[in-house]
């Protein structure tokens, strides 16, 4: 016993300062954070079972736990569901360009575009944003935005920009006074920013999606699939790791250097424990760590316990209310809100 409680405690040291590791210098070691969950259990059965035999070993367990406290409010909250919070309401959404139709929970005669367009937030950002120009019923920066009195700013990733295109968008129903590109890749990835004046006050808001972990998790439904494809996933989760890890570099850059008070939204593809998250966490805080309420996961696929779809924010800014909508399932993610208030802050009428 006294060997394995050693060795538990030495491998989640060695996890913990993983995910201050860039995958640049380091190869897999994006990795190794997936294992965190699975030793912070460890640890925690590890205590129970030392404490009831009495073994001063149990110091060894409670340690790890403490040191991993972070990680603890990284995975689940218990904040009230403030449902009434006032302050400037924001949704981010991977969209999967509106491709999934809904389960059984929705009704068939609704669609994705009109839950959209019923949503009160004030400031909601798409990625995998599909625009179709060539049908009415699918032209989504028409119906979410001057249907729905929202200004727009809609960069293009891919496709032909007069007839479908996709890309990253911001819809906000205040006045948007400047916006621009902070990056972009092939495909779907990329990251952009808008101004916006909330009467007196200019918010920064920034929209990413960065690299996707490119893992097809229809083949993981079964033991099986798992066998034949662990080598292929663990392939593209490194590089995925190591792309996000470049393109955090600029994001970071462009954000550090914003002259106003900021909120990041989107799809990173990036769990809680991970070196993305923890450098987003040394200057931003995590909504759902300041105002979420469980587990928090937001992806609708067999791996449905990941939390990758992320809301940050300048500490001037304070998040009082954060909701996972996992009743909305027309995509592969679900969407995620939150609300926010600051000093000063007075809600547009």
């Amino acid at each position: 016993m006294k060997v394995i409680t050693w060795l538990i405690f030495a491998v989640t040291l060695l996890l913990f300062a993983s995910v201050y590791i860039s995958p640049e210098y380091f190869h897999y070691v994006g990795l190794l954070p997936f294992f965190i969950p699975v030793f912070l259990l460890l640890n925690l059965l590890l205590l129970v079972i030392l404490i009831l035999s009495w073994r001063k070993l149990a110091i060894l367990p409670l340690l790890s736990l403490l040191i991993g406290y972070k990680f603890f409010l990284a995975t689940f909250q218990i904040h009230p569901k403030n449902e009434s919070a006032e302050g400037l309401k924001v949704l981010t959404y991977n969209a999967h360009m509106f491709y999934y139709k809904p389960k059984s929970e929705i009704s068939p005669d609704s669609n994705v575009l009109s839950w959209l367009q019923d949503q009160p937030a004030d400031v909601k950002v798409f990625q995998e944003f599909l625009q179709d120009n060539t049908t009415p019923s699918k032209d989504a920066v028409k119906i979410l935005g001057e249907n729905s009195n929202y200004k727009v700013s809609y960069h293009i990733t891919d496709g032909n920009p007069n007839r479908r295109s996709n890309g990253l968008a911001i819809f906000s129903k205040y006045p948007i006074i400047n916006d621009g590109k902070v990056f972009n890749s092939q495909g779907t990835n990329g990251a952009i920013f808008a101004d916006i004046l909330v009467n007196s006050d200019t918010i920064r808001i920034y929209n990413a999606h960065l690299e996707s972990m490119r893992i097809d998790s229809d083949r993981l439904e079964n033991l099986e699939g798992v066998k034949e494809n662990y080598r292929q996933t663990l392939g593209k989760l490194h590089r995925g790791s190591l792309a996000r890890s470049k393109q955090l570099n600029v994001l970071l850059e462009h954000m550090n250097n914003s002259p106003h008070p900021l909120i990041l939204m989107g799809d990173l593809n990036e769990i809680p424990y991970s070196y993305t998250y923890f450098r987003l966490s040394e200057n931003y805080e995590n909504a759902f760590e300041t105002a979420g309420r469980g587990f928090g996961f937001t992806y609708n696929r067999i791996l449905f316990f990941l939390r990758i779809d992320h809301i940050f924010s300048s500490k001037k800014l304070k998040a009082v209310q954060f909701r996972t909508h996992r009743e909305v399932d027309y995509s592969d993610h679900y969407p995620v809100s939150a609300t926010f208030t600051w000093d000063g802050f007075e809600k547009k009428q």
